[in-house]
Order: structure tokens, then sequence, then C-alpha cells
């Protein structure tokens, strides 16, 4: 497979902390939906949080699930709406989830993060 690098501009996560994180020179005091073009925050991480990667081209193809400050199982629903968006899913503590979208993102892949506050574990 060949990826083709992104431009310059890709959204990185640039820091993160125990009630949030640094992503396009703004701090996001709670938890965090980023892709290469996309930035928005949330309270609470449920299938509307993850709406704005709908009908995207190219379309995402992996979802990272940072699940706090330890990795646990995302809710039944998350992962089925992003299967039926055809979205592959991952998930794992934040930190590494974080990392993880970083790389992938500079390799030009079609990911997005969805990362919930180090402090603040998914239900």
């Amino acid at each position: 497979m060949k990826f083709d690098p992104q431009p310059s501009d890709a959204l990185r996560v640039e820091g993160y902390a125990g009630r949030g994180y640094t992503a396009g020179g703004q701090v996001w005091p709670a938890g965090l939906l980023i892709s290469a073009t996309t930035l928005v925050g949330f309270e609470a991480l449920d299938t509307a949080t993850l709406a704005p990667l709908q009908g995207r081209d190219p379309p995402i193809d992996l979802l990272l699930i940072g699940t706090g400050a330890q990795m646990r199982r995302p809710a039944a629903d998350l992962l089925a709406w992003a299967a039926s968006h055809a979205i592959a899913t991952e998930f794992m503590d934040s930190r590494a989830a974080a990392r993880t979208y970083n790389v992938l993102v500079a390799e030009g892949r079609e990911v997005a993060a969805a990362l919930m506050p180090i402090d603040i574990p998914l239900p």
C-alpha cells in the first residue's frame, strides 16, 4: 500500500495533560476528536460526537479511540457506529492513541482519533 504524505498543515496532537489536549494551536479542555482537517471538543464520547467523520472524501479508514488513562473497551454503540460507516477501530489508552494518531497522519493515512481526557476514563 502506498501512502502519500499529508500536507504539512495536517492537524496533530501537540500535547496532552490530565484533562485535555493541545491541537491546532489551541487548548481543548476535555475530550478531542481530531483528523487531518477536523478538531471537535467534546464532554462525552458518543455517536453524535463522531458525526463529523461521516461522508468525508476521502473517507476515514481508521478511528483510534483513546479510552483515558487505561485501555478499556469502548461502548458497543461506538463500535457499531464505526462498523456501519466502514471505519475500522482500535482502542487504547489516550496517550498511546494520541501518539499513534500523529504517526499515522504523518504517513498520510486517513485516520481520526477520539481522545478521552486522561483523568476521566470512559464509563
